[in-house]
């Protein structure tokens, strides 16, 4: 099962559009998942409607029309792992006891808020992945997604992809 993983978002207000390299994948994942800060419908709407199946969150930017839509937490079993997706997971520092304290019966948890990528792992084993952005780098040299795949209880193939600037 291939997973396309993405977060903060920000249409219209970072870009105007979601970058062709994005899209492009879209309809090459099993799964599509956003961690949140979409700020309109109508990236839901698009996702809602390429997307094979869609396991998403609404972030703190992310008002009421959406989080009318989608929970503030999403749990799905993937591949035979237990996911979850959250928006905000706090500070970095402790950020692995903290997840692995609130989410005791997940396997991989997808967040984001920082758009800083992340991919760690809990000393319970909890993995976490922060995709970062594909429209606001912040901070970060790149905009970026990330892909994975699942499948016999294990994930596999986890790659940060850098994206063009908006």
């Amino acid at each position: 099962m291939r997973l396309l993983l993405m977060s903060d978002t920000h249409l219209p207000k970072r870009a105007k559009k979601l970058p062709e390299p994005l899209l492009d994948e879209i309809p090459r994942a099993d799964v599509v998942v956003h961690a949140g800060d979409w700020v309109d419908t109508d990236t839901l709407d698009l996702l809602e409607s390429r997307s094979r199946r869609l396991l998403a969150v609404y972030g703190n930017n992310d008002g009421p029309a959406l989080r009318g839509r989608l929970p503030e937490v999403a749990r799905a079993e993937l591949g035979g792992l237990r996911f979850g997706v959250v928006h905000e997971t706090g500070p970095a520092q402790g950020r692995e006891k903290r997840c692995a304290e609130r989410f005791p019966d997940l396997d991989v948890l997808v967040f984001g808020h920082s758009h800083i990528p992340w991919d760690t792992t809990a000393p319970t084993g909890l993995r976490l992945l922060n995709p970062g952005s594909p429209t606001d780098r912040r901070r970060q040299p790149h905009c970026t997604c990330m892909t994975a795949a699942v499948g016999d209880g294990r994930l596999s193939e986890v790659a940060l992809h850098r994206l063009p600037p908006r």
